[in-house]
């Protein structure tokens, strides 16, 4: 089991990655089989080329994402933050400006560290102008 702070320091490095439009390195992040749900309740993308797909559409949206809280450990495999993704063109909101949206990300993780799962609980109230 990873430990807490290599837990953190994955979701710092995500981050990193996601602001430097660096899509690969981003999945790069991610073990085989890992999935993702964002928002949650939405249906989770369950293999790497639907994961790509997300970070490379969300590279060419110009996402970037600013931690608030965190990111916190856990006494299992998971760790959580705060952050507020700030994106120029939302998709399935064509016609609207740029917009934050501030959310709670939740990942497990590996034995190696790499992310098995990431869940983003944010909602359309949660959008704001920018």
């Amino acid at each position: 089991m990873p430990t807490q702070a290599e837990m953190k320091a994955t979701m710092v490095k995500y981050v990193e990655r996601v602001n430097a439009g660096d899509a690969d390195g981003v999945v790069a992040l991610y073990a085989d089989g890992a999935t993702i749900e964002d928002p949650v309740g939405s249906p989770p993308r369950a293999d790497r080329a639907a994961i790509t797909e997300l970070y490379r559409n969300a590279v060419a949206t110009n996402v970037r994402l600013k931690i608030l809280a965190g990111p916190f450990g856990s006494f299992a495999n998971a760790a959580a933050m705060a952050a507020e993704v700030r994106v120029d063109v939302p998709v399935g909101f064509p016609g609207e400006g740029p917009k934050r949206i501030p959310l709670v990300e939740v990942m497990t993780f590996d034995d190696n560290g790499k992310i098995t799962s990431m869940r983003a609980y944010w909602g359309a109230e949660e959008m704001h102008p920018a």
